[in-house]
């Protein structure tokens, strides 16, 4: 099944969290944080949202960083998913 987003909205796979620090330490699945990187799998056509015209910024395959609670989390296929508007994208990872 795909999934194909409505207007402004983006569809987002999370990356997985860091399983060590910097400095070599293992953390346990409670110590590690929530990943804020995640990367675009689907993009919604745009178009006109609350009055205004609004142009897609990000693109199938680019990674982003996201507000850390922002979005829908969704399960399809078994595969988890999160469905956000393009603006709770903060910026793209290069």
């Amino acid at each position: 099944m795909n999934i194909k987003p409505l207007a402004d909205r983006v569809v987002i796979k999370m990356l997985e969290a860091e399983e060590t620090t910097k400095s070599g330490i293992i953390l346990t699945s409670a110590a590690k944080e929530k990943p804020q990187v995640a990367e675009v799998v689907a993009v919604g056509p745009g178009g006109i949202v609350d009055g205004k015209e609004i142009k897609m910024e990000v693109s199938v395959g680019e990674k982003v960083l996201i507000s850390k609670y922002a979005g829908t989390e969704v399960k399809v296929d078994g595969e988890e998913y999160t469905i956000l508007r393009q603006s709770d994208i903060l910026a793209k990872v290069i």
